[in-house]
């Protein structure tokens, strides 16, 4: 389902242009554009952080648009359904993928550990991620949803600033993963496993920052409003 997007500017916000425009998303994710965290920022403003043409980009934003036929805009979405989606797209995926990514790395260490190229520390990274993450998705569970799916969100302002919190944090183990898998590169010595960890890690990557995006400009301030 497609809804009606307002024009493209430099002075559009990421997060805006994340909700409302299809494919948006995946040209931030392309530039490393952190459209989640830090989606009130203008494409100006993060165009010049980043030393981008704006212009150039503004393109690449609206020839993507053109291409997606199949994005959903959540920002008008009821919030039951909002909520069954994060279950499903994210809460649910999260905990598939973090066990095989946490064994592919451990995996990686222990046959390449003689290799400069090693992500080393990559798999106890991963699952201090993993651990985290899911002590998080359980305070959305058992907090923070239900209360807005009994028409509570108005109350929920001490829970959002909790969890606003843990998306920073989540923001900065995701850059320290990237660190540690040396930008999601494989060398060239990389086996089949090495490259579908580094695959499995970029697309986590994208997951996680579209499921924070989601629920901190789309669902927490609708909720909030009551």
């Amino acid at each position: 389902m497609t809804t009606s997007a307002a024009a493209i500017t430099p002075l559009s916000t990421l997060a805006d242009l994340a909700t409302s425009h299809a494919g948006a998303s995946r040209v931030f994710h392309r530039h490393r554009l952190d459209f989640c965290c830090h989606g009130r920022v203008t494409l100006e403003a993060a165009c010049a952080e980043r030393r981008l043409d704006v212009g150039a980009l503004i393109g690449e934003l609206s020839a993507e648009q053109a291409r997606d036929t199949s994005f959903r805009a959540w920002d008008h979405a009821p919030l039951p359904e909002l909520i069954a989606h994060l279950l499903t797209r994210f809460h649910r995926d999260h905990r598939a993928e973090l066990p095989r990514l946490i064994e592919a790395a451990a995996k990686v260490e222990r046959v390449h550990a003689d290799k400069p190229s090693c992500p080393r520390g990559l798999a106890a990274h991963l699952k201090r991620m993993a651990e985290e993450l899911e002590d998080h998705m359980l305070k959305e569970e058992h907090v923070l949803f239900p209360l807005v799916e009994r028409g509570q969100g108005a109350m929920a302002s001490m829970p959002v600033q909790v969890l606003e919190h843990e998306h920073r944090d989540h923001a900065l183990n995701l850059q320290r993963m990237r660190k540690l898998a040396h930008d999601c590169e494989p060398p060239p010595e990389a086996c089949n496993t090495w490259r579908a960890l580094y695959l499995g890690l970029a697309a986590l990557e994208r997951d996680l920052m579209d499921h924070i995006h989601l629920e901190n400009n789309v669902l927490f301030p609708r909720a909030l409003r009551g």
